[in-house]
């Protein structure tokens, strides 16, 4: 026997290509451009519907670009993002958006993290609980704001009711809509009632992968539940917080929908009499497609967008630091 025999045999090697120049062609193409054929229709479509209307609506800020008048149109620079600085409708907007979104997004996590923690425990009918907190996220959105617009009404609603159970708004009922302090917490309502059990759903299946090993050491050494949750729990699921964190900063300062429709006239997207609900994004859509001013809500959209990235980075900084990550 040659030493040639004694040689392990090549693991995983590529079988030769067939015999001819043609065939030869057909092997390489069905090995290296087949593949990249088949995930290209994603990559397509992202550039087609994602990147070029990011690409455009960049050029469109930085134009003068009015729909109602097309004499006005040219390059203007920065001009619309120095307008935005003393722009008081925007900072309004901005303000609204930040305390909605404070009041939805915080309540709402800890909720979710909460009931989660009820739901990773053994409960009798769990399959019923556990689809009975995602029933919310199933409703459409239209049809639940309608709903509670009607359970926050002035007259007859059901909000004012309870409250007048306990002795407040028996002479005056309490206009919602009316304040910002009001208005804030009934839109902020909607959201948490949608949102708490689709976020609950998702922090019961990390919560599933934890060895039960770990929690019988703690209840061992005297850690209470709630000791167990903030310090063995949160921590082992830190990247769903995390991911959860990020997806509610971004739906929390896009929220457009619930204030539209909160809204007695949601046709004019003002958010109410004075604007004292309206959002960023209602602003846009009204400057964009009600005063027929594009450059201009191309360039709040782009405000909006960096508003975005700074605060999704400080809550993924701040959540990382919570949970002990590095």
């Amino acid at each position: 026997m040659s030493l040639t025999d004694l040689r392990p045999a090549a693991r995983h090697s590529a079988p030769p290509p067939p015999p001819g120049k043609t065939k030869h062609w057909l092997y390489r193409f069905d090995i290296k451009t087949i593949p990249y054929v088949f995930i290209s229709p994603f990559f397509i479509l992202f550039a087609i519907f994602g990147v070029f209307p990011l690409i455009f609506n960049g050029i469109v800020a930085l134009r003068t670009w009015r729909l109602d008048d097309r004499s006005l149109d040219g390059w203007a620079g920065f001009a619309n993002f120095e307008r935005l600085l003393t722009d008081e409708d925007f900072w309004n907007a901005l303000g609204n958006t930040f305390g909605i979104f404070i009041l939805s997004t915080v309540p709402q996590l800890l909720a979710a993290l909460i009931i989660a923690n009820l739901l990773n425990r053994k409960l009798r009918a769990t399959t019923f609980w556990r689809i009975g907190i995602l029933l919310p996220y199933l409703t459409p959105v239209v049809a639940s704001t309608l709903v509670f617009a009607i359970f926050f009404a002035r007259d007859n609603g059901l909000a004012n009711w309870f409250l007048s159970l306990v002795g407040f708004g028996q002479e005056t009922p309490l206009d919602w809509r009316a304040q910002k302090w009001s208005a804030w917490i009934a839109i902020a309502t909607m959201v948490n009632w949608k949102w708490i059990g689709y976020n609950a759903l998702l922090y019961l299946s990390a919560m599933q992968s934890i060895p039960k090993d770990v929690y019988e050491a703690a209840a061992v050494d005297g850690a209470s539940p709630w000791k167990q949750l903030w310090s063995i729990t949160v921590p082992m699921i830190q990247p769903v917080v995390l991911f959860t964190v990020i997806l509610s900063t971004i739906g929390g300062l896009q929220l457009f929908n619930e204030p539209m429709m909160f809204d007695e006239n949601p046709q004019s997207a003002s958010g109410g009499s004075d604007g004292q609900f309206q959002t960023i994004a209602q602003l846009i859509y009204k400057v964009g497609w009600k005063d027929l001013d594009l450059g201009y809500a191309a360039s709040m959209s782009w405000a909006l967008f960096l508003i975005i990235l700074v605060v999704a980075g400080i809550n993924f900084a701040a959540t990382r630091r919570l949970g002990g990550g590095r």
